[in-house]
């Protein structure tokens, strides 16, 4: 693997080269002097529209912290937002629709879910051949404990007409220019789920600004696009949404494509649920250890799914042992994992990690080929050197 700094950079010339570099995103390296007031340490992905990436050595809390926590944004965040002229619409094919402000939805019975929040991007980076988009490594993902009302219960509210199968979700973002508006619908079963949340709290505290206050939805266990912040619309419709951000964006190949070829759209379905996949916290990569005693520790998750498994290869994947599972552990959330191994002696290791689920899916060496570079989850990897 080669390092963080280097790889953007050649991506990024890869890109112009080609032509490729979305006009509406920009990439930053390790060096960029842009710094986010309280969220400090995290990488700029993207400084226009505001992705911060979180590094892997901050995987070392089973609830991350907020300014911890990646950003993932399609577009400018709302310039003003203001709990007391809040308004959230709740209409289409409904009974009676609805418009709730915040003092509202604080008076609904809040549901807690703690869940794992990851970009479908994440781990783009490592894709080969390179594909467009943000260059997401290993951090666009983390863990919160999200609370709210549940959105059964607007819906409940609202009385849906058998002629809702789909739920749409609009929020506040500021769309530049002629670029579509950041629009996502689920179907009505998971819509209707009792933890889809419409949250209001994060770890406790009240949403902040980058990840969606006053209100966003939280669709556990399924791609973090799915759920939409700074809401301000819920539309009940007879059909899954059709707009950019359902149909061609987040899309996945029905059938596995032969690496490099592009995407059928009319031979695709929606991203729904996460994958199973693990990452490697510490040691971080091209790091030297002057002990032959070495502590691996990471996490793994898979969406709707429990990790059951996780095993570590310390010889480039000859031969693989398993981690030691966290305690920690919510029906959507990672577990925490750990590994102590003794180098034989000093040189240049390999060390791999590998997740399996209660589905029975095993973290593959190689991850399905799609244009986007959606849910890469090919073991994870790094490169350390035993100096003594």
């Amino acid at each position: 693997m080669i390092s963080r700094r280097d790889f953007l950079r050649g991506v990024s010339g890869a890109f112009a080269a080609a032509g490729a570099i979305h006009p509406l995103l920009t990439w930053a390296a390790d060096d960029s002097p842009v710094v986010v007031p309280g969220e400090e340490g995290l990488i700029v992905r993207s400084a226009r529209f505001l992705d911060l990436e979180m590094p892997p050595e901050f995987v070392d809390s089973w609830i991350t912290p907020v300014p911890h926590f990646f950003v993932r944004n399609h577009m400018h965040e709302p310039s003003t937002l203001d709990a007391a002229t809040w308004e959230l619409r709740i209409s289409g094919e409904v009974e009676k629709p609805l418009t709730l402000n915040f003092a509202d939805l604080l008076r609904m019975q809040p549901h807690t879910v703690t869940n794992t929040l990851e970009c479908a991007g994440n781990g783009r980076a490592f894709q080969r051949p390179r594909v467009p988009g943000v260059q997401w490594q290993r951090g666009a993902v983390g863990t919160g404990r999200f609370s709210g009302p549940r959105l059964r219960e607007l819906l409940r509210r609202a009385g849906v007409k058998p002629t809702g199968k789909h739920v749409m979700f609009h929020g506040l973002d500021e769309v530049p220019g002629k670029v579509p508006p950041f629009i996502r619908s689920i179907p009505i079963e998971k819509a209707n789920d009792e933890d889809t949340l419409i949250a209001m709290r994060m770890n406790g505290a009240e949403l902040t600004r980058h990840h969606g206050f006053p209100a966003r939805a939280l669709v556990p266990g399924w791609i973090g696009a799915a759920s939409c912040k700074w809401l301000s619309e819920i539309k009940v419709l007879d059909k899954e949404f059709d707009g950019n951000f359902m149909k061609p964006g987040y899309r996945y190949p029905n059938h596995p494509l032969k690496l490099g070829d592009p995407l059928n759209v009319d031979d695709s379905h929606p991203l729904t649920a996460l994958n199973v996949k693990s990452v490697i916290a510490s040691p971080t990569d091209d790091w030297t250890s002057q002990s032959r005693t070495v502590k691996i520790h990471g996490a793994a998750w898979a969406g709707e799914a429990d990790i059951v498994k996780v095993e570590v290869s310390t010889d480039s994947g000859a031969s693989w042992q398993a981690a030691q599972l966290g305690r920690d552990r919510a029906k959507y959330a990672w577990r925490f994992w750990s590994h102590s191994w003794k180098a034989p002696q000093a040189g240049d290791y390999t060390i791999l990690s590998r997740a399996t689920d209660s589905q029975g899916r095993v973290q593959p060496e190689t991850a399905d080929w799609n244009p986007s570079g959606y849910l890469y989850n090919a073991f994870d990897q790094v490169k350390v050197h035993v100096a003594t």
